[in-house]
């Protein structure tokens, strides 16, 4: 009795009519018909018809990602887990590793590195530009004796809303004839604009269920080349639940080494079905637009600043908007979510309270991103920050009327 009470006050605090707006870049919102695909009998997940939901999935799994030569798995994880996954199974302890830093991610993923034991070599970039393909030739054309086993880089840098040119980065590669690892992290990338594994001659891709694949937070998805599942044979790094080598063993039989989210990859085999019907090249030009929509209502409406510094930084699955000198963006990200039901992401670690961040990826449409342009500008005014009400649904607006979809 003394729980229901307490549960009965807190619903009352939380309740609120309507919709819930979620605009941060991830979770991002799951189509009803994935959430009716997920909520299904909990089943065996030996029972026969396994394999016929896990082996087509990883095959099609492959046409997102753009791979005939290599192979995909997945793991109960979060696209953390498989940044491990990809280190641990393909390297040796004291490997070195390159990569930028530049964002709150691009930045863990070099600590993990160090973490683990792998020479991270870290280049450090201005947050708000991305990686750097002068940074990487000039350390890489320093290692002559090819001590650099992998190359990291993160292609969309969640934190700052900056993309990075993940050809160029294998364009130095080439240009040096260094035979390190290309691994790219494509957790906000991936299913929602371009990444090409085979054209671009990438050997790991990292991304995860909570993003482009409009699905819950769950599933990491790990894409490997067939030079990265070679790798794995000289690879003397202990594993154990995040050994690729045996999820590519189980995973050919059609189950797993151990107990899958079942629920999740029903959901995954309908969100997989949509993006393919819709059109990879559609899903990414639907993405560029709607993102183009939310920078003219931040840039033309507001006149605010992205934190992405050049247009060929800018992202189409998350803005990072820069609050004017002396404003906070703490108290603009709490009264949207108290105030008009609207989540937006916060400023992470060099950013925290300067900018907010308007996720704009999976599942969405003008009106849908309407709702938070319009949201974040009641909750910026109400804070002080002066703005014109209005102003950002009528940049965006216009900019979506002026480049109808499918044009």
């Amino acid at each position: 009795l003394i729980v229901a009470y307490y549960m009965k006050l807190k619903l009352k605090e939380i309740h609120m009519s309507g919709n819930h707006h979620l605009y941060v870049p991830g979770p991002s919102n799951v189509p009803a018909a994935v959430q009716q695909a997920i909520h299904c009998p909990m089943e065996d997940h030996r029972n026969p018809t396994i394999p016929e939901l896990i082996s087509p999935l990883m095959e099609d799994m492959k046409k997102i990602i753009l791979t005939e030569k290599g192979k995909v798995v997945f793991f109960p994880s979060s696209g953390t887990g498989c940044w491990e996954a990809a280190l641990q199974s393909t390297l040796n302890i004291g490997d070195s590793v390159l990569g930028a830093s530049f964002g709150q991610f691009s930045m863990l993923w070099l600590d993990m590195c160090q973490r683990l034991q792998f020479n991270a070599i870290t280049m450090e970039e201005e947050w708000g530009t991305g990686a750097n393909p002068e940074s990487y030739h000039r350390e890489l054309s320093k290692d002559k004796d090819h001590k650099i086993k992998a190359v990291l880089v993160c292609q969309n840098e969640t934190a700052t809303g900056v993309r990075s040119d993940v050809v160029a980065i294998r364009k130095v590669l080439d240009d040096l004839n260094h035979p390190a690892l290309l691994m790219v992290d494509g957790v906000s990338s991936v299913a929602s604009y371009e990444f090409r594994m085979d054209d671009w001659g990438v050997d790991c891709v990292v991304s995860g269920s909570q993003k482009g694949l409009m699905l819950p937070a769950g599933l990491g998805i790990l894409g490997m080349s067939q030079k990265a599942i070679d790798a794995m044979e000289s690879s003397d790094y202990p594993t154990c639940y995040f050994d690729v080598k045996d999820m590519i063993a189980k995973i050919e039989t059609g189950y797993t080494p151990y107990t899958p989210p079942v629920n999740l990859l029903r959901g995954m085999r309908v969100a997989i079905d949509m993006l393919l019907a819709e059109g990879l090249e559609n899903v990414w030009k639907r993405h560029h637009r709607l993102a183009e929509g939310t920078r003219r209502a931040i840039l033309d409406g507001w006149g605010l600043k992205l934190c992405a510094k050049e247009p060929k930084w800018h992202s189409d699955t998350v803005s990072a908007i820069v609050v004017p000198e002396g404003a906070d963006a703490v108290p603009v990200i709490s009264t949207a979510f108290k105030t008009y039901n609207l989540a937006l992401g916060a400023g992470l670690a060099k950013v925290a309270g300067k900018v907010f961040r308007i996720g704009h990826l999976g599942d969405l449409n003008e009106l849908m991103l309407a709702s938070a342009i319009a949201g974040a500008e009641m909750a910026m005014m109400s804070n002080g920050i002066k703005i014109e009400l209005g102003s950002g649904i009528a940049a965006a607006s216009k900019y979506w009327l002026d480049n109808p979809a499918g044009k």
